[in-house]
């Protein structure tokens, strides 16, 4: 809007006898007033500062966060809305900022995508807040999840027995697996929360299983009859 048209709104015409802007004024006052009207809420500057919009990498940083889950480049891309270029260039700045932080969190690239997760030397500080209740059979059921996710949960039994049917009830109750009802199946599907990428890293569960050799992820994992809890 043009300045002098401004001076126009919010002043009277400077050619105006003083005593004239006076009674003017005390005749408005009087008359808004004797009407009951409330006082007008004052208008913003014209320099008041505009929200602007956040950087790529906080967005991809959002992103992250509320998805709870490893996402790769491309998912990054059509979340963020920008092309795949675009989308890498920001999870490097994402990834760089994170480096230079001070930071419990950090952006970590896995199998399946880029996630935001706790730093694994806060691991023990975690399993003293969040203590973890599951059996060896519980967490064995619980890699193949992960491994496999989403999977139905009646080729999860057939990976892990009958057992795996109480593992998932116990899975479900500690807020790691989600379970939900196929309308074309008869069997549930299976699938990770954001509770479980807060928690654990992938690879990280064959040393909860007390493996202490580093092998392929399936080797690592050993599903199959030898995994049938004794």
């Amino acid at each position: 809007m043009p300045k002098d048209k401004q001076k126009i709104q919010l002043n009277p015409p400077l050619d105006e006898p003083v005593e004239k802007r006076a009674e003017g004024a005390e005749g408005a006052e009087g008359a808004g007033e004797a009407e009951g009207e409330k006082p007008r809420a004052s208008r913003l500057s014209p320099h008041t500062p505009h929200p602007t919009p956040h950087s790529l990498s906080t967005q991809i940083e959002a992103i992250l966060y509320l998805k709870g889950k490893p996402l790769s480049v491309a998912e990054i891309a059509e979340y963020a809305q920008c092309d795949r270029p675009t989308a890498e260039e920001g999870l490097i700045e994402l990834i760089e900022d994170y480096a230079r932080r001070d930071s419990a969190l950090e952006v970590v690239e896995t199998p399946t995508g880029y996630s935001l997760q706790l730093r694994s030397g806060f691991q023990d500080l975690v399993h003293r807040l969040i203590p973890l209740e599951l059996g060896v059979g519980a967490l064995r059921t619980l890699a193949a999840i992960a491994l496999h996710s989403p999977i139905a949960q009646n080729q999860l039994v057939e990976l892990r027995g009958s057992s795996a049917y109480q593992h998932v009830q116990e899975l479900v109750e500690q807020g790691f697996v989600r379970k939900r009802r196929q309308s074309d199946s008869r069997s549930s599907l299976l699938q990770l929360t954001e509770k479980f990428h807060q928690y654990f890293q992938i690879e990280q569960l064959p040393q909860l299983l007390g493996q202490e050799h580093k092998q392929s992820k399936y080797q690592q994992l050993e599903l199959g009859d030898d995994l049938e809890d004794s």
